[in-house]
């Protein structure tokens, strides 16, 4: 198994583990099909899932009927969520410490470029992290969904565009500054 089938793996018994203790909280006594809903995760993945799960002792499967099993996590199981939740809010942290620190470096060198605006075109997660290093450094910024305006507002001297992922890049190419890509911006120094 590679690394990255390691990690969806990982995510994929963390979203198990989630929806079980949900249902514990929530007092509703959950199936297999229920649990593939609320996760995105197929019904036979599940299964081995679960399987998996119990055989670490962090899921109590208990046969209710021949057709019916009650999921529960056991304490072990809710120490192993709490470690996990615990791991992805470090991990989120430090990349949203990285890319503001990234933000940063571009609000910087937009600034120097002469830009007194920066406009995301598209939308993004870590658009209140662009907004905040834009109020910082003195930008204004400006987000929006609109293609024609964004081309508009990149034709003005001073602005610059930033896109999203959801935009080509090409598309916005007859601006006064050369747009920028969102995704680029983000990328590790040296990778674009």
């Amino acid at each position: 198994m590679i690394k990255t089938d390691i990690a969806a793996f990982n995510d994929n018994e963390l979203s198990v583990l989630q929806t079980i203790r949900e249902s514990e909280t929530a007092a509703y006594r959950l199936t297999q099909r229920e649990i593939a809903r609320r996760t995105g995760i197929s019904l036979g993945m599940i299964n081995t899932l679960l399987r998996r799960l119990a055989g670490r002792g962090w899921v109590m499967l208990t046969r209710i009927s021949a057709k019916s099993v009650c999921y529960a996590l056991t304490a072990a199981g809710v120490a192993e969520l709490t470690q996990r939740t615990a791991g992805y809010f470090q991990r989120a942290s430090r990349s949203a410490e990285l890319y503001r620190d990234r933000l940063e470096s571009f609000a910087i060198e937009a600034k120097r470029g002469g830009a007194g605006t920066v406009v995301l075109v598209g939308s993004s997660e870590i658009e209140f992290l662009l907004n905040y290093v834009c109020e910082r450094h003195g930008l204004i910024f400006v987000r929006t969904a609109d293609p024609e305006k964004s081309k508009s507002m990149g034709r003005k001297d001073g602005v610059l565009l930033l896109i999203a992922d959801s935009f080509d890049l090409a598309d916005f190419e007859a601006t006064v500054r050369p747009p920028a890509s969102l995704a680029s911006v983000l990328a590790e120094p040296g990778a674009h």
